[in-house]
């Protein structure tokens, strides 16, 4: 005689099917979608000085201890080109000749330190560094 189908055995055999509906999508799992990327705030950084920014720049930027275009453009907010434009400035502030503190009598020329003395030159990026009083140019 044949063995005799139990009830217990009937019930088990739905539950069965359903794990192997479960497991069986392993060929068609959903693929990774690509991020966005971070997104950056765009910089409104000025293109020219207003009369605040200007005597920021002389005020502030002769203290720094590093100075280089990149630190004062987004310290003050401006465009690099025109933080160039200012380092190059401040330089040459101490490059003039005088003939005497007052500048009044021809005496023998000496030149006037300069606000910032450059450390160093590349072709992309100048390095300056705040004067002291025992630097003579």
């Amino acid at each position: 005689q044949p063995p005799k189908k139990d009830a217990k055995s009937s019930a088990k055999q739905p539950q069965k099917t359903q794990k192997k509906k479960e497991g069986s999508g392993g060929g068609k799992a959903k693929k990774k979608k690509w991020s966005k990327g971070k997104v950056r705030d765009k910089l409104n950084n000025q293109v020219l000085f207003d009369k605040a920014t200007y005597e920021k720049l002389y005020k502030e930027v002769p203290a720094y201890k590093l100075i280089t275009p990149s630190v004062v453009s987004e310290r003050l907010k401006i465009r690099g080109s025109l933080a160039k434009r200012a380092l190059i400035e401040l330089r040459e502030k101490g490059t003039l000749f005088c003939t005497d503190i007052t500048c009044n009598t021809f005496l023998m020329p000496f030149p006037i330190p300069g606000l910032i003395k450059q450390v160093v030159q590349h072709h992309s990026q100048v390095i300056y560094t705040r004067a002291t009083k025992g630097d003579e140019a």
